[in-house]
């Protein structure tokens, strides 16, 4: 797949994989709203209810900063699958002129983040790695 229809796919996905990596190893996976940025890709914590504080994937990062985010694409017609996979290392941002931006763009992308934009910190992926796959061959 070429790099700027991934980077397309991952932009207008609608919600993404987020897999941190815990004590030991254990692996975490959550869905997160995002948005691409150049070469970042930012979340935040909103205000929808979680299972736990303090949360794990927060937790995660601040012992292991790598992390992994998928969007994918199913249909019955295997032809028009595909995901795309992003690593890279992510970072809590602290009060300032980048997270604001990041929350300005998660509340152009989510209009529910307009009526209510998120509380919680920002996250910061720099992205190292890009892997794509499709159903349909490498042209598509």
């Amino acid at each position: 797949m070429e790099g700027d229809l991934m980077r397309r796919r991952l932009a207008e996905a609608r919600v993404a994989r987020l897999a941190t990596s815990g004590p030991g190893g254990r692996p975490h996976v959550v869905p997160v709203c995002f948005v691409l940025d150049g070469n970042a890709v930012y979340w935040a914590i909103d205000h929808k209810p979680k299972s736990g504080r303090p949360l794990r994937r927060l937790e995660n990062i601040a012992l292991n900063p790598a992390v992994e985010l998928v969007v994918d694409h199913y249909s019955e017609r295997w032809d028009e699958l595909w995901w795309v996979r992003v690593a890279g290392d992510a970072e809590l941002l602290g009060p300032g002129p980048e997270g604001e931006r990041a929350l300005d763009l998660l509340s152009a992308k989510y209009p529910q983040y307009q009526e209510r934009r998120p509380g919680g910190p920002v996250v910061r992926v720099r992205v190292r790695r890009w892997a794509a796959w499709n159903g349909a061959g490498p042209a598509a």
